[in-house]
């Protein structure tokens, strides 16, 4: 792992050169994950090289930051982004779920704007479930559950990444797992979303019941430079799921702008 130092913390990330051809892509986990979610992305045969995943202040390697969920949260991550895409000399910014609304706060409101940007099971505004929210609080092991069940994170709950993903979910911990969650449930920049002039894909997961169809067809039209895509058989977590799918439709996403 590398780390850059920023606004008095260290935040860590993971740095692949691959052939050193192609803009850098950076890839930003969502709720309660780590730079690990993006393992097929920034492996040999992901669809951007080179690339860099990043671990959230409190996910991971990085030090964690003393925030109240909402916008001071949004604004500490989208720091940890702005840092580790000016030390990588990324151009291209991958998000999912709390990635993605992080991702988008980053275009809009950091000195930093991406050239292209995708957004995987996100959206202009994220709400979470009520009861989800106080699970959070007071039984954790049933938001896990919850959360893996069928069609939330994962469409086939009995594959194998469904173990480590709540494996992850525990070693991030309640106490963040819940801050992100709240964060998200504060998110909404719809009404801001016109003023994100950055080639855009929404990317949704076929079955995802936390970030549904409808959530990416809005982004795609309320963008100026927005575009949509299913990755068929997935959830949430697609780029886990169907990792082959995904990286293709982002690979095709990146190509289409290269020849622009």
């Amino acid at each position: 792992m590398n780390t850059v130092e920023h606004r008095g913390r260290t935040t860590a990330y993971r740095s692949v050169p691959g052939d050193g051809a192609g803009p850098v892509t950076l890839y930003v986990h969502g709720s309660g994950a780590t730079h690990r979610l993006w393992s097929h992305q920034y492996a040999p045969d992901g669809p951007a090289h080179p690339a860099a995943a990043l671990d959230l202040s409190g996910h991971g390697d990085s030090e964690d930051v003393t925030t109240a969920p909402g916008e001071q949260t949004l604004r500490a991550y989208a720091e940890d982004v702005a840092a580790v895409a000016s030390a990588v000399d990324a151009t291209v910014l991958v998000g999912n779920s709390l990635g993605g609304a992080v991702a988008q706060w980053v275009a809009l409101e950091t000195e930093w704007t991406p050239d292209a940007l995708v957004l995987a099971g996100t959206g202009g505004a994220l709400p979470v479930f009520d009861e989800l929210l106080e699970w959070l609080d007071d039984d954790f092991e049933r938001a896990v559950e919850f959360l893996h069940g069928r069609d939330r994170l994962f469409h086939d709950t009995e594959a194998s990444p469904t173990d480590a993903s709540r494996e992850q979910l525990r070693a991030v911990g309640r106490r963040t797992t819940a801050r992100d969650f709240r964060t998200c449930d504060r998110f909404d920049l719809r009404d801001r979303l016109r003023a994100l002039d950055v080639p855009t894909l929404a990317l949704c997961g076929e079955h995802d019941r936390l970030t549904p169809r409808s959530y990416h067809e809005a982004l795609a039209r309320a963008l100026p430079r927005g575009a949509f895509t299913v990755v068929p058989d997935a959830a949430h977590l697609a780029m886990l799921e169907r990792p082959v799918a995904f990286n293709a439709a982002v690979e095709a996403f990146l190509a289409d702008r290269r020849d622009t």
